[in-house]
């Protein structure tokens, strides 16, 4: 499973950006689908977590501003990001929880690349 994520930017502060990370390969189901971010000098964090059930979590930090969401028929998860701050200042990296059907089953864990998200003040 490969991920691939965009829709990293440079937005004022209050301003609003939208992440999207798409799944690929041959014979997969995701279990969960989740966004972290690293900012510099800091430890990466789990930003918010969709599961295949439809639910979510999210950092207290960003609850009430961003928004993960998931459409299964294109095994892309989006991550809405609302009223950004500086304190949102990082690079945002998408992960997925899966198990692949072969010749032997596996479970995995696929990372994306990151996405740079600069909130100016």
């Amino acid at each position: 499973v490969q991920l691939q994520a965009s829709g990293g930017g440079l937005v004022q502060a209050g301003g609003s950006l939208r992440l999207s990370c798409v799944a690929s390969g041959s014979r997969f189901r995701i279990n969960a689908m989740e966004w972290y971010r690293q900012a510099p000098g800091k430890q990466r964090e789990l930003v918010a977590t969709i599961s295949s059930d439809g639910s979510t979590k999210y950092l207290d930090s960003v609850k009430g501003r961003f928004t993960i969401s998931g459409d299964n028929a294109k095994s892309t998860v989006h991550l809405q990001l609302n009223s950004l701050k500086p304190a949102d200042t990082a690079v945002y990296t998408c992960a997925a929880d899966y198990i692949s059907f072969g010749p032997s089953t596996v479970v995995g864990r696929a990372w994306g690349q990151g996405t740079q998200v600069t909130v100016s003040s």
